[in-house]
């Protein structure tokens, strides 16, 4: 094998163990937001999961289910975005910006 090539697999072998110890880490990192001026708090973490949902009693009208649908559904989602937005800024510290399809 090539020195050139030994490097590059050297490299990419850091490189994977990186992102394993990255993708441990991803359970720690979290992310937290609320909707409806504080009706709805959703935190989530690094892992698509959700950790804690509050929902406040006024948030709760039986006549109008549709919209703590929608603060329940947007919060989870920018929850989601903004984890995301983390885990990819971590990871293309370690790919040097290379985008990588199916990695956070």
């Amino acid at each position: 094998m090539s020195k050139g090539l030994a490097g590059i697999m050297k490299q990419a072998q850091m490189i994977q163990q990186k992102m394993a110890r990255l993708q441990e880490e991803a359970a720690l990192k979290t992310a937290e937001t609320t909707t409806g001026g504080g009706a709805v708090t959703v935190r989530v973490n690094g892992k698509n999961e959700i950790i804690s949902l509050v929902i406040k009693k006024e948030a709760v009208d039986p006549n109008d289910v549709e919209m703590l649908q929608d603060l329940i559904i947007t919060g989870v989602n920018e929850a989601m975005r903004k984890v995301h937005a983390e885990m990819s800024g971590e990871m293309s510290k370690i790919t040097g910006g290379m985008n990588i399809p199916g990695l956070f």
